[in-house]
């Protein structure tokens, strides 16, 4: 199964803050917010949500197609996403602009505030499918992922002209599309991916209710933190799967997207929607352990016996077969 995902291509700069942000602002003050946080550290980190999707599908086994705009500053980064099994060729590089840039600050209850400059991804609605489709011969899937809002709707809507399966990710973007965009992305999606929050927004913003928006599209993929996630199709009980719980979250930057990586493999492998998202939680754990979205590192054996604990032996045992090429 072909898989290409489209989206951000970003540098990640991370920072933790040893308080809480909830400690320092004042209820009757947010209409005029102006603080400073002292960061404990600085990492900088490769991300963006397409990259991060991509590099655990090639970590899988899985090489994926990376369809995103990056900056004259991607030729390093191009090399690690390829050695990591991430077919690089459909990216646009500028000539002019920078990478994206996502500027993140945690705090000790993990929570986040962020500014996120895109940069060369403003050229990303200039990438066409067509072209890619036909030097690659097929696509199965294309992920259209967090991007330049008009590259997001104009992938989407080539998807549609060319009959090829979409899965909607607009994750962070849902603050800024309005309802009629929403609506486009969101329409005939054979996934739609949502966390808790933003499955809010989405109704919210499309004017849909929860029952309306599962009529328009396959299976709705709700990530619930430490609660797990949601998966609901019209007309069948909702399936829930426990999260992996472990005792050592490092930082919470593209636990989602390693999600996503873990249940679209499962997808190309066949699997159903239960058990590509058990193998999604497992590696989403794998990443919150890791500092940076891109830098946890994956064997057959900790995935195998990660589930096991979770899920059990008989899902470990259907799973392991498809894990031979996991690097």
């Amino acid at each position: 199964m072909q898989i290409a995902v489209t989206g951000s291509i970003a540098t990640d700069h991370l920072m933790n803050f040893p308080g809480r942000f909830s400690e320092q602002l004042l209820a009757d003050r947010l209409d005029k917010v102006s603080l400073s946080f002292l960061a404990d550290d600085l990492v900088v980190r490769r991300g963006g949500v397409a990259a991060n999707i991509a590099i655990g599908l090639g970590r899988l086994g899985i090489r994926p197609l990376l369809v995103g705009a990056a900056g004259t500053d991607f030729a390093e980064y191009g090399q690690w996403l390829e050695k990591n099994g991430v077919d690089t060729s459909p990216v646009r590089v500028s000539e002019t602009l920078h990478t994206a840039r996502f500027v993140c600050t945690t705090d000790a209850d993990q929570n986040q505030i962020a500014t996120f400059y895109p940069g060369a991804m403003s050229e990303a609605r200039e990438i066409e499918l067509g072209p890619i489709v036909a030097r690659t011969g097929s696509i199965d899937l294309v992920v259209v992922g967090a991007n330049d809002p008009e590259a997001m709707l104009r992938h989407t809507q080539e998807c549609r002209c060319l009959g090829i399966p979409f899965a909607a990710d607009p994750s962070q973007q849902l603050a800024t599309l309005d309802g009629p965009s929403v609506r486009q992305l969101v329409t005939g999606a054979q996934y739609l991916f949502t966390n808790e929050y933003e499955a809010s927004l989405l109704q919210e913003h499309s004017g849909w209710t929860a029952a309306q928006v599962l009529d328009r599209v396959g299976t709705w993929v709700t990530t619930l933190g430490a609660d797990g996630v949601r998966i609901e199709r019209t007309g069948e009980p909702v399936i829930r799967v426990p999260a992996v719980l472990t005792d050592t979250p490092a930082d919470p930057t593209g636990v989602g997207d390693g999600f996503r990586s873990g249940f679209l493999a499962g997808a190309a492998w066949k699997w159903t929607a239960e058990r590509s998202a058990q193998l999604g939680c497992t590696l989403a754990t794998i990443v919150l352990e890791s500092v940076g979205p891109q830098e946890y590192v994956l064997s057959a054996a900790d995935l195998l016996g990660r589930i096991d604990s979770a899920h059990g032996g008989v899902v470990a045992a259907e799973i392991e077969p498809n894990l031979a090429a996991v690097s």
